[in-house]
């Protein structure tokens, strides 16, 4: 029997590679700067927006809720302060959609990708969320130290501590998204005397554990592995977009300030700007080394420009070589030219065909809300029996009649036909001989009131198209028709 080749002998299971990294803690430090600055006021603006727009108040009548941002699916309204969208208007919240994703290429064909550094909800509840841990553990090294220390009942408490912190921002933030779909005084009230509706405490409870998961333990793993966003993102650039980049020109060969001086007393190659101090990798909060070259992971919150212009400021070097910049400007620069400037940078052909398509979309909006009536007619014909012969020879159809008034107040309207010739209408509330050529309705405010009419034509009427017409009868006005048919036997071959 032939011996087994060592070659083709099975690997041991501890020299196998593995598809999937483990992942690596990442504990930011926390930093200062213009950026970090700027960051907090992203943060604190985006965080107060979204948990105290549902208070708001705004007045809009006594028929109408007064909450200024609602999401009412009982009734199928939106509001937004002075707007109401119904049903029928959805374009409205499709043009707003269609204008957010033209403001994300704008922005991000500008300057990269500032909305996942800044104003990503994952990136602001992580961001709240590592301060909490600064607040809790310390700052990186303790959080570190900490991480890699034995599980002692000091530990255990801290780590509850923390997570019921967690827990509870967690549980605000899945409690404030409910609010806008309901009244939310009203419904807190209810939420916690265990009156509210059940999706409510669901809803509250899948946001609550997203949260907590999401934003207290995934949180660099969202952006790298789930989000599909940075991938989109990436075919949004180009040589002239704004990224954070490395200036590796300058910055190579790294050294610490002693290497640098004792190379140059050597007489040998000076190195570059760059200490190796590894600031930049401490203050990420995906834990990437922007000096290795753009990656998915840097989601250009500038946090390393922040900690790098520091170290640079401590060694006497001018700030810069980490930085917004774009690729052209790179290659001017390590040729010696000069770089473009930020204006010319930003508002280029690119980004000035992405903010006409927005703006124009806004403008068209605008224009809409303002041209929109807030009287509606709807005219649906019957279709089984087309039309009922009556003992006199008359003719008469049935139709089905829907009067909107998206007005907060009872409107008082007149519905009256035109080009049906001798015709007269009533409604199913009327007796037939108290048919005329109008009928006076009250429509109650922001509803659509249906009412069954019916149109009678005298002996020997045609076929023919009439309309309906609808007009206020207050001092505001209002004006609105549908033309619609009337059938008889003439019609019908017989």
């Amino acid at each position: 029997m032939n011996a087994q080749d060592p070659t083709l002998a099975r690997a041991d299971h501890s020299d196998e590679i593995s598809f999937y990294e483990k992942r690596k803690g990442v504990f930011p430090r926390g930093s200062d700067g213009r950026f970090r600055r700027f960051k907090w006021a992203v943060m604190a603006f985006c965080l107060i927006v979204y948990w105290g727009t549902p208070w708001l108040r705004w007045n809009r009548g006594p028929y109408a809720p007064d909450q200024a941002v609602l999401v009412d699916l009982a009734h199928r309204r939106f509001y937004m302060f002075d707007i109401e969208i119904w049903p029928h208007e959805f374009y409205f919240v499709a043009g707003l959609l269609i204008m957010a994703g033209i403001g994300l290429f704008l922005v991000t064909s500008a300057v990269g990708r500032a909305w996942c550094g800044y104003a990503c909800p994952q990136t602001v509840w992580t961001d709240l969320f590592q301060h909490v841990d600064r607040l809790v553990d310390g700052d990186r090294n303790a959080q570190i130290k900490l991480q890699n220390a034995p599980w002692t009942a000091s530990k255990v408490v801290r780590r509850l501590f923390k997570w019921g912190i967690y827990l509870t921002i967690s549980f605000l933030t899945g409690g404030a998204w409910i609010f806008y779909f309901a009244d939310a005084p009203t419904l807190q009230h209810d939420f916690w005397t265990g009156t509210a509706a059940p999706v409510a405490y669901a809803t509250t409870g899948v946001l609550t554990f997203t949260t907590f998961w999401l934003g207290g333990f995934m949180r660099e793993q969202v952006c790298i592995y789930m989000c599909p966003w940075p991938r989109i993102q990436t075919a949004m650039l180009d040589e002239r977009s704004l990224t954070v980049t490395y200036k590796h020109w300058r910055g190579e060969p790294r050294g610490s300030v002693k290497a640098a001086a004792k190379r140059v007393e050597q007489g040998l190659d000076p190195l570059g700007d760059c200490i190796d101090c590894k600031q930049c990798i401490a203050v990420c909060p995906t834990g990437i080394d922007i000096r290795e070259g753009p990656q998915i992971g840097c989601i250009t919150c500038a946090l390393c420009i922040d900690a790098c212009d520091k170290a640079m400021e401590d060694v006497g070097r001018p700030r810069g070589l980490i930085d917004y910049f774009t690729l052209e400007d790179a290659e001017k620069e390590q040729r010696g030219e000069t770089a473009t400037s930020l204006v010319r940078t930003i508002f280029r052909p690119r980004t000035l065909v992405y903010f006409g398509v927005w703006a124009s979309i806004g403008v068209a909006m605008l224009f809409l809300l303002g041209q929109r009536t807030r009287l509606d007619l709807s005219v649906a014909k019957d279709r089984n029996p087309e039309y009922v012969m009556l003992s006199d020879g008359s003719v008469r159809n049935g139709f089905t009649v829907k009067l909107r008034n998206m007005e907060d107040r009872p409107r008082a309207v007149v519905v009256s036909i035109a080009d049906l010739p001798g015709g007269t209408i009533y409604t199913d509330e009327m007796e037939s001989q108290a048919a005329s050529t109008a009928l006076s309705v009250e429509v109650p405010a922001d509803t659509t009131k249906r009412i069954r009419v019916y149109a009678v034509a005298p002996r020997g009427a045609k076929p023919t198209d009439f309309l309906f017409d609808l007009k206020a009868s207050d001092k505001e006005g209002g004006h609105d028709v549908a033309r619609t048919t009337f059938t008889t036997a003439e019609g019908n071959g017989q």
